[in-house]
């Protein structure tokens, strides 16, 4: 049997060998965005300064056209508080890609943070017409016009904000403008929205607890901060606010012992300090009082509550120059508080300055038209001075204030600060 043998394969020219297709090689990324994955790893791994150098090694390989490289550094930039700097550099990013709404938030974002509101307000109304559905331009916008105080713009995007998702601290801010309104009854409002949303979250129990603390309803201030602190047994503000309504009813070694707990964990708090010398002052320690009052002066220095907390207790230690001073800078913050002149003039009239002492008097009535305390203060002190019809007409006055506050259940007055 013939063996069968293969033809041998005919010799391609040079030319055809070299039209034969290659085997492809993977594809390279283009040298403006190589680096992106790494820079990336870098920054989420908090490694600022390996990816600062990862940063200028890409900028420099490209010419400083690298937006990715660029928007990176901004951020770090801005976490490291040169605000100005990331503003620049996120500006640059905005121009080499004009159409990319995160880099016009960004934008306004260091421009907001820099104090910019107005603004920051336009580079986001400019974000908002290229993407309408964004939740955080339209909260971020209601944000700035809050605080350009353009209160009904800024509820309606913080209604917008809600509209595209329900978020806690939209709420927040929401509930905030109405309170800078001083529409109180439409803060609530906002605040029981949000913790029937949120019912574990605290900020929100808390805020709702003091609206209701400071509205006098102690029932329903109670139970919002006794749920805050059984989500969170150590939040300061719920624990300050529940000794705060038991030191009003008197309970004031109850509201020390809350206050102690606070102190562990913000001892600088001014108004814990306040707190915690009105409660030695509830208990007639007045030198204890003045310490901790100091110490929250110290803290806070341009806080009239404390300020006139410590008039108090000096006119009630009878050292009346201190009160004098202490008076005199709570109305320089706050002048139009009647009460303020009227404590000014009992410490004027025990120093002797008779004529000072009426014109606070006569402030504090022209400020303070329902205190009755005033016009007993004042009418006594005209009777001493022997001006007996204008010491009458002080007398008619108070009587007049008291029947209508007796009318309408809510007569209470101090027997401390009537001298």
């Amino acid at each position: 049997m013939a063996e069968e043998k293969l033809a041998p394969r005919a010799q391609l020219p040079a030319s055809a060998e070299s039209q034969k297709p290659r085997q492809k090689k993977a594809p390279e990324f283009p040298i403006l965005e190589k680096q992106n994955w790494l820079i990336h790893l870098h920054y989420i791994r908090k490694d600022y300064e390996a990816c600062k150098a990862v940063i200028r090694e890409q900028l420099q390989e490209t010419q400083g056209l690298c937006e990715y490289a660029v928007y990176v550094q901004a951020l770090i930039l801005r976490l490291e508080g040169k605000i100005q700097e990331s503003l620049e550099l996120f500006q640059t990013c905005a121009i080499l890609s004009p159409q990319s709404v995160d880099n016009l938030k960004q934008v306004a974002r260091s421009l907001f943070l820099l104090g910019r509101h107005k603004a920051a307000a336009e580079v986001y109304n400019e974000a908002a017409r290229l993407n309408q559905k964004d939740w955080e331009i339209c909260h971020n916008l209601g944000v700035c016009y809050m605080c350009l105080k353009q209160f009904s713009k800024a509820q309606e995007q913080l209604l917008s904000a809600l509209q595209l998702h329900r978020h806690d601290l939209t709420y927040m801010m929401l509930g905030k403008v109405h309170l800078l309104e001083g529409d109180l009854d439409q803060a609530i409002g906002v605040y029981r929205k949000a913790v029937e949303f949120s019912p574990e979250n605290t900020e929100l129990l808390t805020t709702l607890g003091l609206l209701y603390l400071q509205l006098g309803i102690y029932q329903k201030a109670f139970e919002y901060l006794g749920n805050a602190l059984t989500y969170d047994p150590t939040n300061y503000k719920a624990i300050l606010a529940a000794g705060s309504m038991m030191q009003t009813h008197g309970d004031f070694d109850v509201a020390l012992t809350k206050y102690r707990v606070v102190a562990c964990a913000v001892p600088e708090s001014p108004p814990l300090w306040n707190n915690i010398g009105m409660c030695f002052f509830g208990k007639k320690k007045y030198v204890a009082a003045i310490s901790c009052l100091k110490r929250a002066n110290y803290l806070a220095p341009f806080d009239w509550k404390i300020l006139y907390n410590l008039g108090l207790v000096h006119l009630t230690m009878q050292q009346y120059a201190s009160a004098f001073h202490f008076l005199s800078a709570a109305i320089n913050f706050q002048p139009k508080m009647g009460e303020l002149y009227m404590l000014l003039a009992v410490a004027l009239t025990n120093l002797e300055d008779i004529e000072n002492a009426k014109r606070a008097y006569a402030e504090a009535v022209r400020l303070d038209q329902c205190n009755p305390l005033v016009n007993l203060n004042y009418a006594v002190l005209l009777y001493n001075q022997g001006e007996k019809r204008g010491a009458l007409a002080q007398y008619q006055e108070l009587e007049k204030k008291a029947r209508l506050l007796k009318d309408s259940g809510s007569l209470e007055i101090d027997s401390e600060v009537s001298r």
